[in-house]
């Protein structure tokens, strides 16, 4: 049998999950291969994410149980961007971009490494909040919190080296913690960032990043799938396009399945989490527009009960009466190329 991963959970656009992903990559650990990536929707996160770690926000890392067995603890947690890049450089750091090596030279270093990140993760983080999501803040003065953004990133300009890097003459942890937070202030107004006055020296430093391979390759499809990772604790179910919109306007669901209604069969049929794909290629595959239902379990009224095909045996999840519409998490176009999951509830 093989050992259990590492369980990542990630969200593709999150500037924190962006920086774990490159120290997970500069340390050589590849999805699929060293981890186990779950992308998750942070409008829906999953019971496994809340159970790992209460606050839901990612990135949180979830290391497999010790050798003789063990439970979820905080000792197997990991729970934000810094201590994830903190675990993965501790296995694999090539670059030394943490220098961990001796002396007052490295010392001093990684007193600037410290020092950089903490003015990112507070003071400029709170200004680019302000700025980039103007509409999250009433009361705020948006363009206030600009020029105060722009003070930071100036001093951070000001202080690249003459390799063009935070650090001394070569790539730190800096480098990857920043990153995502300068370009997401640089999104929020690329040609004014672009036009901007004495930010040169760090105008070319996130061209580099942004025209170069590592952020490409974190924001790819192996590291930053599209699709949400589906948990094992919800169930769901394909619906028409043309009857989840009926629904809508009745107020509850009573569709069993394609051609059938809850009526007619005594109950809907679902899905577990890896039995999707399955279900669409025999029952939907040339029914046009089709969508995706999570719903969670513990919001139905009705009892579920697991129950064999007739034809085949496996065992099904089934809705023994109306779903109600609160009982729906999401409601997405149906794709096949969707990722399965791979956990247990």
């Amino acid at each position: 049998m093989a050992a259990a991963l590492p369980i990542l959970y990630s969200f593709r656009r999150c500037p924190y999950a962006i920086r774990a992903r490159l120290a997970l990559t500069a340390a050589g650990l590849a999805p699929g291969v060293d981890l186990e990536l779950r992308e998750v929707h942070l409008g829906r996160k999953p019971p496994e994410l809340l159970e790992a770690a209460g606050a839901g926000t990612v990135p949180v890392l979830v290391l497999p149980p010790e050798a003789g067995g063990g439970v979820v603890g905080a000792k197997r947690v990991r729970p934000d961007s810094l201590a994830v890049m903190a675990w993965a450089l501790a296995r694999h750091d090539p670059a030394d971009l943490r220098r961990s090596g001796p002396g007052a030279g490295a010392a001093g270093e990684r007193a600037r490494i410290a020092a950089l990140i903490e003015q990112n993760d507070g003071p400029f983080k709170h200004h680019l909040d302000r700025f980039k999501y103007a509409s999250r803040h009433p009361g705020e003065d948006r363009l206030q919190h600009r020029g105060a953004a722009l003070e930071i990133l100036r001093a951070w300009s000001a202080q690249l080296g003459p390799g063009g890097w935070l650090v001394g003459g070569r790539p730190s942890v800096a480098d990857l913690a920043l990153l995502p937070f300068v370009r997401q202030f640089r999104l929020a107004d690329p040609e004014g960032f672009d036009r901007q006055e004495g930010l040169a020296p760090l105008q070319g430093w996130l061209q580099r990043f942004l025209q170069g391979g590592d952020l490409a390759a974190v924001l790819a499809e192996a590291w930053a799938p599209r699709r949400p990772w589906r948990s094992r604790c919800w169930l769901y179910h394909l619906a028409l396009a043309d009857e989840w919109r009926q629904a809508q306007a009745a107020g509850v669901y009573e569709r069993s399945t394609r051609g059938q209604s809850l009526q007619q069969v005594g109950f809907i049929h679902a899905s577990g989490a890896e039995q999707v794909e399955a279900t669409y290629g025999r029952f939907y595959a040339d029914a046009g527009e089709v969508l995706l239902l999570s719903i969670d379990p513990g919001r139905l009224t009705a009892p579920v009960r697991w129950e064999p095909a007739p034809d085949t045996g496996e065992m099904f999840p089934h809705i023994h009466g109306p779903l109600p519409l609160e009982a729906v998490l999401a409601v997405e176009p149906f794709r096949v190329s969707e990722p399965l999951a791979a956990s247990r509830c």
